[in-house]
């Protein structure tokens, strides 16, 4: 791994404080970032630790597409004439998306790097903060972790279906890139979106927004709001998107775009995906927009409390479109007897219209659906080396799955329920359970 580090030193500067004996070992849990707290973090230790000439940021290596596309990635930003923001510049809302595609050559311009600058000190900060992972500031070397992707490569002069991606509560359009690139490999123009004032935003010139605060959980009224205006923001970038395949320029500060980007998008096959409330964002967008042919909910509630309700309209009416509950092990959601049972799934798959599927990924948690899958395996493993407590911590974090075969799966049944719904290829995995992935479950 690059940017390795002594792990002797650093395990017994980490263990000082206690991490190795009582912090990680306690098996702590955490839905997302700031949503339950961490055990707590000893100032002056997390300052001796980060001052250890041993102590180096982890970077990660993000598992290789498997399609045969080179690729190619852009970010965009667009400005909503039509929803006020008096917060903003503009005065009007603003948002950032990167699109993933299949570039026409392996291009000689620049790999792109995991996350911009400032976003990677507030996603760190996040798991490394006070309502975060006992570890010191700086652990997570998200800016300089490359992608496989090039910077603005010129797109492949052939139509691509397109699938727009909704993050979960707080998190940052990247943390699914292990995902989308794969998508992007096999063939889709992948967009994924930064919903601004509630994920950490990196606007160009400098300009950052940071996510919504660390200690702040969402309530119901709070997951109504948000539910409705991702939708807006998906339903606004599907616009631009048809602005740019008529040879328009949407970018706010009028960046030229990659060559032959609009001709590469094939608008009349439009997807989506979302990971947890992405997932319910998701949803609702099927339901209020009809360009949006299919979608994907990776474990995600579709009620406004997963607890107590009430449930989204989409639960309640199903959707005309096809669609694919993809839950974790720790929260499928199919048994009323069970501690995360969530009646919203059963409520949507009774109205569900179109196709509809329910899959569950054995051995895991809900972060599992997210790069922390093998980010956390990797960083610790990096600062820890082989002790065995890791294996407890990664359970408590995303779950007991093999990291490889989690992230296979996931990349093999989306791709096959895109290829499904949006370019009429059957799958056979999608058929009932198979024997390529026996750690993948009907549920219903």
């Amino acid at each position: 791994m690059a940017n390795s580090r002594p792990i002797s030193t650093t395990r017994h500067s980490l263990t000082r404080r206690g991490l190795l004996t009582g912090g990680l070992a306690a098996g702590f849990a955490l839905a997302a970032p700031g949503l339950a707290r961490a055990v707590p973090i000893d100032p002056d230790a997390t300052a001796r630790a980060a001052g250890d000439p041993d102590f180096h940021p982890v970077n990660f290596r993000l598992p290789a597409p498997t399609g045969r596309r080179a690729l190619g990635t852009t970010s965009i930003h667009l400005v909503d004439q039509s929803r006020p923001d008096p917060t903003m510049p503009s005065g009007r809302r603003e948002l950032m998306i990167s699109l993933w595609y299949p570039a026409s050559v392996v291009s000689s311009a620049p790999v792109a790097k995991y996350m911009p600058a400032r976003t990677a000190v507030e996603v760190d900060d996040a798991w490394t903060g006070e309502y975060g992972l006992a570890l010191p500031t700086g652990s997570f070397d998200f800016a300089g972790t490359v992608t496989h992707s090039r910077v603005d490569a010129p797109m492949q002069p052939i139509r691509h279906p397109v699938a727009l991606f909704s993050p979960g509560y707080q998190y940052s359009r990247f943390v699914n890139t292990a995902q989308v690139e794969d998508l992007a490999s096999r063939g889709y123009v992948v967009v994924t979106m930064d919903h601004t004032h509630e994920t950490p935003v990196e606007f160009p010139g400098g300009r950052f927004l940071p996510g919504v605060p660390a200690s702040q959980l969402p309530d119901p009224d709070f997951t109504r709001q948000a539910v409705e205006t991702r939708t807006a923001d998906a339903r606004f970038v599907l616009d631009q998107l048809d602005r740019i395949a008529g040879g328009g320029n949407p970018d706010a500060e009028g960046n030229d775009l990659p060559d032959g980007l609009g001709d590469g998008l094939d608008l009349r096959k439009v997807g989506m995906f979302g990971f947890s409330l992405g997932g319910y964002a998701t949803a609702n967008t099927l339901l209020e927009d009809e360009r949006v042919l299919a979608g994907i909910d990776l474990d995600g509630s579709l009620q406004d409390d997963p607890a107590k309700g009430p449930l989204g309209e989409v639960a309640r009416k199903g959707l005309d479109q096809p669609f694919l509950l993809f839950g974790s092990a720790d929260t499928q959601r199919t048994d009323p007897g069970k501690e995360y049972y969530d009646p919203s799934w059963a409520s949507f798959w009774a109205a569900q219209r179109g196709g509809k599927l329910n899959l569950g990924l054995a051995g895991t948690k809900q972060k599992a659906f997210t790069d922390y899958q093998f980010i956390f395996d990797q960083l610790f493993h990096e600062i820890y080396g082989d002790d065995p407590i890791i294996t407890s911590v990664l359970k408590a974090l995303v779950g007991g799955a093999e990291p490889q075969r989690s992230v296979l799966a996931q990349r093999d049944y989306i791709a096959a329920f895109f290829d499904q719904t949006l370019r009429r290829r059957p799958s056979l995995l999608l058929r009932g359970d198979s024997p390529k992935f026996p750690e993948v479950h009907f549920a219903r």
